[in-house]
């Protein structure tokens, strides 16, 4: 059996998330489904976990879910972190540049390099190619960095001159990461569906919904501020597969 939170499980949220995993695990057991003593994480913690038979938790990101997983996974919830701005559920994406950039509007960054985590995320490449596009300006990819605090130190660090993070990402950065203050917030993009919880094809998403719900109402409050958590909530599985999808990186370099 597989279970991983690994979606905001760096630094210091390590140990909110194995106690939110210990009161769904033992939620679980009580209700008769089994569950893993503890969370895998690594690389593990994503797509093998997503594709595995014997999943039974995880969390994925909305461009991965409509794009590779709908029909292979089923959906169990959505995690409200209480974003700004944004239904229940609900996210949207934060464009940071350097503090110290004189440039202060998204226009102002047409054409400016663009630092992503990866090409299948929802918050760092496809909500704001597609936020980019409605405005009529190019966010060519200058550097893949493999995970949104990357991307901010890649800004930061002068390798790249914005990128996109997910809301609650940068907010949870504020107060475990040093690069934040290296950052100022150009942009933000319209909300979208936010990160669904799933389970292996076939698995009954009713009970686990139901446990999960409860562990989250349960979990201590200095571990759900930490978390910025708030409760779980139901999205249509439509509401995410109608989300457009950008073109690729290489796709946006080519015609850059």
């Amino acid at each position: 059996m597989i279970a991983s939170l690994g979606m905001y499980d760096f630094g210091p949220l390590r140990g909110p998330n194995d106690r939110l995993w210990a009161l769904i695990r033992d939620g679980l057991q009580a209700v008769g489904i089994g569950a893993p003593d503890a969370l895998i994480r690594g690389e593990d913690a994503y797509w093998e976990a997503w594709g595995a038979p014997d999943l039974i938790l995880s969390q994925t990101c909305g461009y991965p879910f409509r794009a590779r997983l709908h029909g292979k996974v089923t959906y169990v919830g959505t995690p409200d972190y209480g974003v700004e701005g944004c239904p229940p559920g609900h996210y949207r994406s934060v464009f940071v540049a350097r503090a110290d950039d004189p440039r202060h509007s998204l226009a102002d960054f047409d054409g400016a390099r663009f630092a992503y985590n990866e090409p299948l995320s929802q918050s760092g490449w496809a909500a704001p190619q597609i936020h980019a596009a409605k405005l009529g300006i190019r966010l060519p990819p200058r550097l893949q960095t493999g995970g949104h605090q990357l991307s901010a130190k890649a800004v930061a660090e002068g390798q790249a001159d914005i990128a996109s993070l997910d809301a609650v990402t940068h907010a949870l950065m504020q107060t475990i990461d040093p690069v934040a203050k290296a950052l100022k917030v150009v942009a933000v993009t319209e909300p979208t569906p936010g990160l669904p919880f799933i389970t292996a094809i076939g698995n009954d998403p009713g009970p686990i919904f139901d446990v999960l719900a409860q562990a989250i109402g349960a979990l201590p409050a200095e571990d759900r501020t930490a978390l910025r958590i708030k409760g779980l909530v139901r999205i249509p599985v439509p509401a995410y597969l109608a989300v457009p999808n950008p073109p690729s990186p290489e796709q946006i370099a080519a015609l850059a």
